[in-house]
């Protein structure tokens, strides 16, 4: 072929600088950089790029596999393609910069035909893959698999799985389900977290043979005897033991395998047996990997005897149990192009334990995607699924279950004036030590009604002005104990507030309430269990969205003809209860007018708000005019509402 004369080739160039996609070119075996173009150079603003190894430029992507992808290329002498894969790339504010690429990935050939680099080119398909989501949102396709994986996983899954993994001092815990990509039926995959007696905790991954309902119900009634037989304190040699009675009585449960490890958060003792099953991996605190040895042990059913090991755990260091869906599909590391997937005999190829140790490093490390609010654990368990199904998918069920040793969050102690102002602030340094020590948002939201009602009764009714002492500590079996003293005799209020539900509302969002009055003081306890969910997917493309941030109650007066229509957002505590039913009677005229108020942005409705709503809704059926009470299912006021039983709307 003719070599352009150097005019064309600076033409040529220039020409390449314009295309309106990426494009960068790598050289050598170390893959230095030896030209990107303007649109490249757009997308990594601040980088000094030509003349350093691929490595060093994209060095945000180490987590994210495509590093990998240009060094198999410049190995393999093959084309690699991708469709709509999301990107984070760091910017030099600090931020993250997410898109979606389509991308095409190439040997850079000689003209004598040698390897002299690789090409990639790839075009920024983030608007296209956001229109994408939000169209699937609404066709009817999604919503008929909707409906499915409602089915099998609402109705099914749901009952069948744990409702929530425990929160305990010293151990984050996380565990994600993803369905099988064919989305024909449930499978026989499981996971459990059983908090021990004796503050330890067993954590089980197993696996039924086949699909459907059978394998379903079969796995519901294992997990349920080796939730039974340890609970019970069993060891795992014995809680296996029971399973396999349990399955050489009922053929369809012959041959399960199951991961069973009993840790102890405090010393980091592993007790672990692999009964058929792929043994746990262990990532260290510092991002090395290693694979615990197999047991030896057989499938549930085979006759096996259930041989276990000892192991340790340092801390910070992360115990990964998986079933073999993670493992059973495409390499995503080997990155299959019109030859087909790479040979596993062939040198440097990549294994799917290999591949699943290093993308679970770089999860748990936040190498991968930017999540900082997520604990390492749920990075692991989410971010690894998403990372090793995106290029291949899945034919079978996937599930991971994730726990990391980490300090043990220290009890909390508030000492608060005798004033309800401070209560406010006393809500939101719970909240924070109960995010600190992992609770979920239900559990969150059930505790700060609860002692935010025993500490507005503990200051409203003693007769000292000596502090109200608000203590709560996570105990070793996963719950919170918390106590409000108060340091003096009982009194009545000078002005009657607007209250008296409180003790009642507080019984129904704990587990268990009790008041001990005495000569000094008052010592109200609640013991509230605390779980977090685990993550069932259908598939991996909804992100949560943040609630915002209302710091104090607003009320606002919307048209509403010939009745009054207010919102109310913010907390209606005690203190802002006060101001809610002057405002809301003067809006309905006295209640003559009437009134329907929305109440769906209300973060935090206590006794004395419950009792202002009460007061208004009697004044209205006095004068003979309606209230309507609007609050969104799942609010944090339409919980509080059904409990008390006030009729709301939708």
């Amino acid at each position: 072929m003719d070599i352009p004369e150097a005019g064309d080739r600076d033409a040529l160039v220039a020409a390449v600088d314009q295309l309106p996609f990426i494009v960068i070119l790598f050289e050598g075996p170390e893959l230095l950089t030896v030209g990107a173009n303007a649109a490249t150079r757009a997308v990594l603003p601040g980088r000094e790029v030509i003349g350093r190894p691929c490595r060093e430029v994209l060095g945000d992507l180490a987590g994210q596999q495509f590093l990998d992808v240009f060094h198999e290329v410049y190995r393999t002498g093959e084309t690699v393609a991708g469709r709509q894969w999301r990107v984070h790339l760091d910017q030099p504010d600090g931020s993250v910069h997410e898109i979606f690429v389509t991308f095409t990935i190439m040997p850079w050939r000689a003209a004598d035909g040698s390897l002299r680099g690789v090409i990639g080119a790839a075009f920024d398909v983030t608007e296209m893959a956001r229109n994408r989501q939000a169209a699937e949102a609404e066709t009817a396709q999604l919503r008929r698999r909707y409906e499915r994986s409602r089915d099998v996983i609402t109705e099914l899954q749901r009952e069948l799985l744990p409702p929530g993994l425990p929160v305990l001092p010293g151990l984050q815990v996380a565990a994600s389900y993803l369905l099988a990509d064919a989305d024909t039926a449930a499978g026989g995959d499981w996971f459990d977290a059983v908090a021990r007696p004796d503050g330890r905790v067993a954590l089980v991954v197993g696996d039924v043979v086949g699909h459907g309902i059978t394998a379903s119900g079969v796995m519901g009634q294992l997990r349920a005897v080796l939730q039974e037989r340890l609970d019970s304190g069993a060891t795992p040699a014995e809680a296996l033991t029971a399973a396999d009675r349990f399955a050489g009585r009922m053929r369809t449960a012959h041959a399960t395998t199951v991961c069973l490890a009993d840790l102890d958060p405090g010393n980091g003792e592993v007790t672990y047996c692999t009964a058929g099953h792929p043994p746990p991996l262990v990532v260290r605190a510092d991002g090395s990997t290693r694979f615990l040895p197999a047991t030896g042990a057989g499938p549930l059913g085979t006759g096996s005897a259930f041989f276990v090991r000892q192991d340790r755990l340092e801390p910070g260091d992360l115990l990964l149990l998986y079933s073999d869906g993670i493992l059973e599909r495409p390499l995503a590391g080997s990155f299959p192009g019109p030859a087909g997937a790479l040979s596993a005999a062939a040198p440097g190829a990549v294994t799917a334990a290999g591949e699943l140790a290093r993308v679970a490093a770089d999860a748990a490390a936040g190498r991968a995607l930017h999540d900082p609010s997520s604990t390492a654990a749920e990075r692991v368990c989410a971010q690894t699924i998403e990372l090793l199904v995106r290029a291949g998918g899945h034919a079978d069920d996937i599930t991971l279950l994730a726990a990391q040793r980490v300090a043990a969050v220290p009890e909390l102690a508030l000492d608060l004036p005798a004033d309800p102002a401070a209560l406010r602030g006393a809500r939101t340094r719970l909240a924070s030590w109960l995010h600190t020590v992992g609770a979920g948002e239900h559990d969150v939201f059930a505790l700060q009604h609860a002692l935010g009602e025993l500490a507005t009764n503990a200051i409203e009714h003693s007769s000292s002005t000596t502090p109200i002492c608000v203590r709560a500590v996570l105990t070793p079996s996963g719950r919170v104990e918390a106590t409000v003293t108060d340091h003096g005799g009982w009194r009545t209020p000078e002005r009657q507030p607007i209250r008296g539900r409180g003790l009642a509302l507080t019984g129904q969002l704990v587990e268990s309430l009790r008041v001990e009055p005495g000569a000094h003081g008052t010592v109200a306890t609640v013991r509230h269990p605390l779980s977090r969910p685990a993550r069932l997917l259908a598939s991996f493309d909804d992100a949560p969205v943040a609630a915002p941030d209302i710091p104090d109650m607003v009320l606002a007066e919307l048209p509403g003809g010939n009745e009054a229509r207010v919102t109310v957002s913010g907390p209606v505590d005690a203190t802002t209860a006060q101001r809610l039913m002057p405002e809301l009677l003067r809006r309905s005229r006295g209640g003559t007018v009437s009134m329907t108020i929305d109440l769906t942005g209300v973060t935090h409705l206590a006794s004395a708000g419950v009792s202002a709503l009460y007061q208004i809704g009697e004044r209205h059926h006095e004068q003979k005019a309606a209230l309507t009470l609007v609050a969104s299912p799942g609010s944090p006021s339409r919980q509080i509402l059904d409990l008390v039983g006030l009729p709301v709307t939708p």
